[in-house]
């Protein structure tokens, strides 16, 4: 349920914290929107925020950095048609927003000098997902230190054979404002946490490597005993297992991915070609489709801004607008795009809440929150039992994929090879490749276990780096091809 109180103190923060401080205030804010206004522009807004991060690693049994950051700024942005004029500064002083502003006009009609009233000031719609606390003052800095050394002791002692450990802490407190020149009044205080674990496994001579790890829209504490073990648990087992992987075959075959985390290459192969600008440009694979079957039945591709304490959710987007559960594909029909506000109006639709940036220095654009597949009716066992021969990819590594042919390529980190509905051995070296189109429409089951990832996801595009999600149920996927190294 959305309700205005959470909205009015999150404004209240924003305001203490990126207006007073530099003498500004909302009447500063419409005075420079006016400015923009002068000229004919389709949009225009402003982007506070300031940004507090912090970052602690250990290797080789110490906690070797730690580092603290702050960074602040303003970026003042207005749109006509669809060529945008951009200004940042790191300066928050009415000199420098002014400045910002009358630079941007630009992109309006030169020869138009004439007056906008700007809209009387509004409330954005917005959401509570999450709590307001700064995560780094969630723990102090010996506890954090703490807090790692746990994490090499317990896995060095779950195994002999651990030779290296390394983990990583990281948090950000970000308070970001939105002032548009209709009117919207936005703000949003986002906490965000990480813990990761990376382990080396030996063995006759043999070095493998496990990680795991995970994180969200919360304070240290979410770390407790039981989290932590299982994150070691998962490292350790990971590199354990690869130290038995066979060479992976190669050829066309049945692949099974196992749920959550895999839900990546769902997320790269389809997510991308799903969002607003690609489609309006008709660069995408799925561009003019919408209505049209992409998919097998059974498949349904959300993107969900609005999941608690989610690692990609938003209470509102970079552009002020409230995040959304949006249904992309649904039993396999393409319903609609991911949309920012410039793409949305050009192509005649109302903004999904996806409008990101990584920073107050860089324009919004269309991205991707928590993307995720729901699942279906099949047990995982029953899908894995499905195979006659084929490969069982419960997690992956690194990928690329072409936006304009949706082709990808996917390294798997851990893979099993399976005959006769039965997992024989570990796998390593084994990629996929395909398309993403018709990688969905390979799908031939879908398991009843979804599941989201464990809060670790950052998505690159154009530059920008944003934190999300991914997930999905077990899949099968029938005819994909496999690269292997036997």
């Amino acid at each position: 349920m959305i309700t205005s109180e959470p909205t009015l103190v999150r404004i209240g923060v924003a305001t203490s914290r990126l207006l007073t401080p530099f003498g500004l205030d909302t009447s500063h804010l419409a005075r420079a929107l006016d400015q923009i206004k002068s000229h004919q522009v389709d949009e225009a807004d402003l982007y506070f925020q300031t940004t507090r991060s912090e970052g602690w690693s250990l290797e080789e049994g110490i906690v070797k950095t730690g580092s603290f950051s702050i960074d602040q700024g303003v970026g003042v942005r207005a749109v006509s048609g669809e060529k945008t004029a951009f200004a940042y500064s790191d300066d928050i002083s009415w000199g420098s927003l002014l400045d910002a502003a009358k630079t941007v006009r630009s992109i309006g009609a030169v020869a138009q000098s004439r007056r906008v009233r700007i809209a009387s000031r509004k409330i954005a719609r917005s959401r509570s997902l999450y709590p307001d606390q700064d995560p780094i003052a969630s723990l102090d800095s010996s506890a954090k230190v703490a807090l790692l050394e746990k994490v090499e002791r317990l896995a060095r002692a779950k195994d002999p054979r651990v030779a290296q450990v390394m983990a990583g802490l990281a948090a950000e407190h970000d308070v970001v404002l939105v002032a548009r020149a209709d009117g919207i009044l936005a703000a949003d205080v986002r906490p965000l946490v990480r813990l990761s674990v990376t382990v080396f496994a030996e063995q006759n001579g043999r070095r493998e490597m496990g990680s795991a790890g995970g994180g969200g829209r919360f304070g240290f504490a979410y770390f407790d005993d039981a989290v932590i073990q299982r994150y070691v648990d998962e490292a350790v087992n990971a590199a354990l297992t690869n130290l038995e992987a066979r060479p992976a075959p190669a050829g066309e075959m049945t692949v099974v991915l196992g749920p959550g985390w895999p839900g990546i290459l769902l997320h790269e192969a389809i997510g991308h070609g799903l969002e607003g600008d690609f489609n309006r440009k008709g660069s995408s694979a799925f561009s003019g489709r919408v209505g049209q079957r992409v998919a097998a039945k059974g498949v349904t591709v959300l993107d969900d801004g609005t999941i608690a304490d989610r690692r990609g959710s938003l209470n509102v987007d970079d552009e002020g607008n409230a995040s959304q559960r949006t249904v992309l594909i649904e039993d396999g029909i393409l319903k609609g795009y991911l949309q920012d506000a410039m793409n949305a109006r050009l192509m005649g639709v109302a903004p999904s809440g996806n409008g990101r940036r990584e920073s107050y220095a860089n324009v919004p654009i269309p991205r991707m929150t928590n993307t995720y597949m729901l699942g279906g009716d099949k047990s995982p066992q029953e899908i894995v039992a499905s195979i006659k021969k084929g490969l069982y990819a419960t997690n992956f590594g690194g990928g690329q994929v072409d936006i304009t042919s949706g082709k990808f390529v996917f390294s798997t980190s851990q893979a099993y090879w399976v005959e006769n509905g039965k997992i024989q051995y570990p796998v390593k070296g084994a990629t996929l490749v395909g398309s993403g189109p018709e990688c969905l429409k390979r799908v031939s089951m879908i398991g009843n276990d979804m599941q989201l990832d464990s809060g670790v996801g950052t998505c690159g595009k154009e530059g920008q780096s944003v934190p999300v999600g991914v997930g999905q149920p077990t899949l099968r996927l029938d005819g994909l091809t496999v690269g292997g190294t036997a």
